[in-house]
Protein backbone atom coordinates (compact mmCIF):
# COMPACT_ATOMS: atom_id res chain seq x y z
CA UNK A 1 0.00 0.00 0.00
CA UNK A 2 1.07 3.18 -0.68
CA UNK A 3 -0.03 6.54 0.36
CA UNK A 4 -0.12 9.95 -1.75
CA UNK A 5 -0.22 13.39 0.50
CA UNK A 6 -1.55 16.51 -1.83
CA UNK A 7 -3.63 13.65 -3.77
CA UNK A 8 -6.09 15.49 -5.43
CA UNK A 9 -3.32 18.46 -6.53
CA UNK A 10 -1.47 18.41 -9.85
CA UNK A 11 1.34 16.30 -9.06
CA UNK A 12 -0.51 14.21 -6.28
CA UNK A 13 -3.24 13.26 -8.78
CA UNK A 14 -0.91 12.22 -11.51
CA UNK A 15 0.86 10.13 -8.57
CA UNK A 16 -2.21 8.50 -7.85
CA UNK A 17 -3.01 7.68 -11.30
CA UNK A 18 0.64 6.24 -12.06
CA UNK A 19 0.41 4.09 -9.39
CA UNK A 20 -3.44 2.52 -9.81
CA UNK A 21 -2.50 2.08 -13.47
CA UNK A 22 0.72 -0.01 -12.28
CA UNK A 23 -1.55 -2.47 -10.12
CA UNK A 24 -0.58 -1.50 -7.09
CA UNK A 25 -2.85 -0.42 -3.63
CA UNK A 26 -3.07 3.30 -3.40
CA UNK A 27 -4.51 5.42 -0.55
CA UNK A 28 -4.93 9.01 -1.10
CA UNK A 29 -4.86 11.62 1.56
CA UNK A 30 -7.27 14.40 1.33
CA UNK A 31 -9.24 16.32 3.64
CA UNK A 32 -12.87 15.07 3.29
CA UNK A 33 -12.57 11.82 1.94
CA UNK A 34 -16.60 12.18 1.09
CA UNK A 35 -16.08 14.78 -1.63
CA UNK A 36 -13.33 13.34 -3.82
CA UNK A 37 -13.39 11.08 -7.02
CA UNK A 38 -10.76 8.93 -7.50
CA UNK A 39 -9.68 6.24 -9.79
CA UNK A 40 -10.95 2.92 -9.31
CA UNK A 41 -9.52 0.78 -6.45
CA UNK A 42 -8.07 3.85 -4.69
CA UNK A 43 -9.17 4.47 -1.08
CA UNK A 44 -9.75 8.01 0.07
CA UNK A 45 -8.73 8.49 3.92
CA UNK A 46 -9.33 11.92 5.58
CA UNK A 47 -6.19 13.45 7.69
CA UNK A 48 -4.10 16.73 8.21
CA UNK A 49 -0.38 16.69 7.54
CA UNK A 50 -0.35 19.81 9.91
CA UNK A 51 -1.63 17.92 12.34
CA UNK A 52 0.67 14.44 12.28
CA UNK A 53 -1.66 12.44 15.04
CA UNK A 54 -4.57 12.72 12.73
CA UNK A 55 -2.74 10.02 9.85
CA UNK A 56 -2.49 7.25 12.35
CA UNK A 57 -5.25 5.48 10.30
CA UNK A 58 -3.75 6.76 6.88
CA UNK A 59 -0.17 5.22 7.63
CA UNK A 60 -1.32 1.95 8.35
CA UNK A 61 0.06 -0.78 6.83
CA UNK A 62 1.41 1.70 4.55
CA UNK A 63 5.32 0.24 2.40
CA UNK A 64 6.26 3.87 1.51
CA UNK A 65 4.47 7.67 0.76
CA UNK A 66 4.85 10.43 -1.39
CA UNK A 67 5.33 13.47 0.74
CA UNK A 68 4.70 17.60 -0.02
CA UNK A 69 7.34 19.83 1.41
CA UNK A 70 6.55 22.94 3.71
CA UNK A 71 4.28 21.69 6.74
CA UNK A 72 4.34 22.97 10.05
CA UNK A 73 5.64 20.36 11.97
CA UNK A 74 7.56 18.25 9.43
CA UNK A 75 9.76 16.57 12.43
CA UNK A 76 7.04 15.36 13.91
CA UNK A 77 5.15 14.32 10.91
CA UNK A 78 7.97 12.25 9.85
CA UNK A 79 8.11 10.57 12.90
CA UNK A 80 4.23 9.52 12.27
CA UNK A 81 5.62 7.92 9.27
CA UNK A 82 8.59 6.30 10.84
CA UNK A 83 6.41 4.89 13.87
CA UNK A 84 3.61 3.31 11.37
CA UNK A 85 6.44 1.65 9.90
CA UNK A 86 6.60 3.01 6.85
CA UNK A 87 10.03 1.82 4.57
CA UNK A 88 10.30 4.65 2.53
CA UNK A 89 9.50 8.43 1.58
CA UNK A 90 9.72 10.04 -2.29
CA UNK A 91 9.73 13.63 -1.03
CA UNK A 92 8.84 16.08 -3.93
CA UNK A 93 11.05 19.26 -3.53
CA UNK A 94 12.38 21.78 -5.66
CA UNK A 95 15.26 22.89 -8.11
CA UNK A 96 16.82 25.24 -5.33
CA UNK A 97 16.79 23.18 -2.84
CA UNK A 98 20.45 22.39 -2.14
CA UNK A 99 21.51 25.62 -3.05
CA UNK A 100 22.35 26.56 0.30
CA UNK A 101 20.64 29.93 0.54
CA UNK A 102 18.29 30.20 3.21
CA UNK A 103 17.31 33.62 2.50
CA UNK A 104 15.10 32.49 -0.20
CA UNK A 105 11.79 31.81 1.29
CA UNK A 106 10.95 28.91 -1.40
CA UNK A 107 14.53 27.53 -0.92
CA UNK A 108 14.41 28.26 2.66
CA UNK A 109 10.78 25.41 3.08
CA UNK A 110 12.09 23.15 0.22
CA UNK A 111 15.28 22.95 2.41
CA UNK A 112 13.92 22.50 5.63
CA UNK A 113 11.97 19.38 4.36
CA UNK A 114 14.75 17.52 3.01
CA UNK A 115 17.16 17.90 6.20
CA UNK A 116 14.03 17.19 8.35
CA UNK A 117 14.02 13.42 5.69
CA UNK A 118 17.27 13.09 6.23
CA UNK A 119 17.12 13.68 9.84
CA UNK A 120 14.27 10.81 10.29
CA UNK A 121 16.63 8.15 9.15
CA UNK A 122 13.88 7.31 6.41
CA UNK A 123 15.13 5.86 2.97
CA UNK A 124 14.32 8.41 0.72
CA UNK A 125 14.12 9.93 -2.60
CA UNK A 126 13.71 13.76 -3.43
CA UNK A 127 12.74 14.78 -6.41
CA UNK A 128 13.32 18.07 -8.13
CA UNK A 129 11.44 18.57 -10.90
CA UNK A 130 11.81 21.75 -13.71
CA UNK A 131 9.08 24.26 -13.38
CA UNK A 132 5.12 22.43 -14.48
CA UNK A 133 3.67 22.86 -18.05
CA UNK A 134 0.73 23.46 -15.60
CA UNK A 135 1.46 26.66 -15.08
CA UNK A 136 0.22 27.76 -18.09
CA UNK A 137 -3.18 26.96 -16.82
CA UNK A 138 -2.52 30.34 -14.73
CA UNK A 139 -3.56 32.08 -17.95
CA UNK A 140 -6.80 31.11 -18.41
CA UNK A 141 -8.47 33.55 -17.72
CA UNK A 142 -6.82 35.90 -19.83
CA UNK A 143 -7.70 33.30 -22.69
CA UNK A 144 -11.22 33.71 -21.32
CA UNK A 145 -10.94 37.41 -21.48
CA UNK A 146 -9.23 37.90 -25.27
CA UNK A 147 -6.21 37.06 -27.29
CA UNK A 148 -3.54 39.12 -25.25
CA UNK A 149 -1.58 37.32 -22.51
CA UNK A 150 0.73 39.01 -20.12
CA UNK A 151 3.81 37.00 -19.29
CA UNK A 152 6.17 37.66 -16.66
CA UNK A 153 10.06 36.82 -17.05
CA UNK A 154 9.17 37.00 -20.91
CA UNK A 155 13.32 36.18 -21.41
CA UNK A 156 13.30 32.80 -19.10
CA UNK A 157 13.51 29.76 -21.03
CA UNK A 158 12.09 26.32 -18.31
CA UNK A 159 12.66 22.66 -19.21
CA UNK A 160 8.95 23.08 -18.82
CA UNK A 161 8.04 19.23 -17.08
CA UNK A 162 3.95 17.56 -17.51
CA UNK A 163 2.91 16.53 -14.14
CA UNK A 164 2.07 13.28 -15.82
CA UNK A 165 5.76 12.70 -16.29
CA UNK A 166 6.71 13.59 -12.56
CA UNK A 167 3.66 11.58 -11.51
CA UNK A 168 5.43 8.47 -13.58
CA UNK A 169 9.06 9.00 -11.89
CA UNK A 170 7.35 9.74 -8.69
CA UNK A 171 5.46 6.01 -8.56
CA UNK A 172 8.78 4.05 -9.72
CA UNK A 173 10.44 5.84 -6.96
CA UNK A 174 8.02 4.34 -4.57
CA UNK A 175 7.47 0.82 -6.02
CA UNK A 176 11.26 0.18 -6.67
CA UNK A 177 14.38 -0.16 -4.40
CA UNK A 178 16.23 1.58 -7.35
CA UNK A 179 16.44 5.43 -6.17
CA UNK A 180 17.00 5.32 -2.93
CA UNK A 181 19.32 7.92 -1.61
CA UNK A 182 18.86 9.37 -4.47
CA UNK A 183 18.29 13.09 -5.64
CA UNK A 184 16.13 13.00 -8.74
CA UNK A 185 16.03 15.82 -11.80
CA UNK A 186 12.94 15.30 -13.73
CA UNK A 187 12.44 17.95 -16.68
CA UNK A 188 10.64 18.25 -19.58
CA UNK A 189 12.38 17.29 -23.21
CA UNK A 190 12.68 21.11 -24.16
CA UNK A 191 13.35 24.69 -22.92
CA UNK A 192 10.65 27.50 -24.08
CA UNK A 193 10.73 30.65 -23.90
CA UNK A 194 6.72 32.25 -22.37
CA UNK A 195 6.04 33.47 -25.44
CA UNK A 196 6.69 30.09 -27.37
CA UNK A 197 4.57 28.57 -25.14
CA UNK A 198 1.65 31.28 -25.70
CA UNK A 199 2.40 30.29 -29.75
CA UNK A 200 1.73 26.25 -29.03
CA UNK A 201 -1.40 27.38 -26.79
CA UNK A 202 -2.75 29.51 -30.11
CA UNK A 203 -2.01 26.81 -32.65
CA UNK A 204 -3.48 24.08 -30.33
CA UNK A 205 -6.88 26.25 -29.39
CA UNK A 206 -7.22 27.59 -33.26
CA UNK A 207 -6.50 31.38 -31.80
CA UNK A 208 -4.73 34.37 -32.50
CA UNK A 209 -3.20 34.26 -28.64
CA UNK A 210 -0.40 37.36 -28.47
CA UNK A 211 2.13 37.32 -25.80
CA UNK A 212 2.70 40.81 -23.92
CA UNK A 213 5.92 40.79 -22.43
CA UNK A 214 5.90 42.54 -18.85
CA UNK A 215 8.66 44.35 -17.69
CA UNK A 216 10.35 43.05 -14.50
CA UNK A 217 8.72 46.56 -12.56
CA UNK A 218 4.67 45.78 -13.77
CA UNK A 219 5.08 41.44 -13.09
CA UNK A 220 6.15 42.47 -9.43
CA UNK A 221 3.00 44.70 -9.12
CA UNK A 222 0.81 41.91 -10.53
CA UNK A 223 2.34 39.22 -8.70
CA UNK A 224 2.85 41.22 -5.40
CA UNK A 225 -1.38 41.12 -5.84
CA UNK A 226 -1.60 37.88 -5.69
CA UNK A 227 1.17 36.25 -3.43
CA UNK A 228 2.97 37.17 -0.28
CA UNK A 229 6.31 39.19 -0.91
CA UNK A 230 8.46 37.20 0.49
CA UNK A 231 7.27 34.74 -2.76
CA UNK A 232 7.22 37.26 -5.14
CA UNK A 233 11.11 38.24 -3.89
CA UNK A 234 11.96 34.02 -4.67
CA UNK A 235 10.63 34.36 -7.99
CA UNK A 236 12.08 37.52 -9.16
CA UNK A 237 15.73 35.63 -7.15
CA UNK A 238 15.41 32.65 -9.15
CA UNK A 239 14.78 34.30 -12.74
CA UNK A 240 15.84 37.90 -12.57
CA UNK A 241 18.75 36.99 -10.82
CA UNK A 242 19.42 34.04 -12.34
CA UNK A 243 19.87 31.98 -9.21
CA UNK A 244 17.85 29.20 -10.29
CA UNK A 245 18.35 27.70 -14.03
CA UNK A 246 15.85 25.56 -15.08
CA UNK A 247 16.30 25.67 -18.70
CA UNK A 248 18.47 22.58 -18.26
CA UNK A 249 17.22 19.38 -20.30
CA UNK A 250 17.57 16.00 -18.22
CA UNK A 251 17.12 12.76 -19.30
CA UNK A 252 15.73 11.51 -15.95
CA UNK A 253 12.51 10.90 -17.73
CA UNK A 254 13.37 8.66 -19.81
CA UNK A 255 16.02 7.17 -17.42
CA UNK A 256 13.80 6.29 -14.47
CA UNK A 257 10.27 5.13 -16.61
CA UNK A 258 12.10 3.93 -19.57
CA UNK A 259 9.79 6.61 -22.20
CA UNK A 260 10.50 9.92 -23.15
CA UNK A 261 8.96 12.96 -21.17
CA UNK A 262 6.00 14.74 -23.19
CA UNK A 263 6.68 17.37 -24.66
CA UNK A 264 4.38 20.95 -24.37
CA UNK A 265 2.75 20.27 -27.52
CA UNK A 266 1.48 17.09 -25.93
CA UNK A 267 0.42 18.63 -22.56
CA UNK A 268 -0.95 21.30 -24.33
CA UNK A 269 -3.39 19.02 -26.73
CA UNK A 270 -4.38 16.81 -23.47
CA UNK A 271 -5.07 19.88 -21.85
CA UNK A 272 -7.23 21.86 -24.53
CA UNK A 273 -10.22 21.22 -23.07
CA UNK A 274 -9.00 23.04 -19.77
CA UNK A 275 -8.45 26.31 -21.74
CA UNK A 276 -11.82 26.15 -23.45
Amino acid sequence: MYLVTGATGNVGSEVVKALASAGEGVRALVRRPDTVTLPEGVEAVGGDLNRPQSLKDALTGVRAVFLLPGYEDMPGLLGEVRSAGVEKVVLLSGGSAGNGDLTNAVTRYMAASEAAVRASGLPWTFLRPSAFMSNALRWLPQIQAGDEIRVSFPAVRTASLDPFDLGAVAARALISDDHRGEILWPTGPEALLPAEQVAVLAQVLGRDLRAVELTDEQARAEMTAAMPVEYVDAFFDFYVKGTLDESIVRPTVLEVTGRRPRTFVEWANAHAGDFR
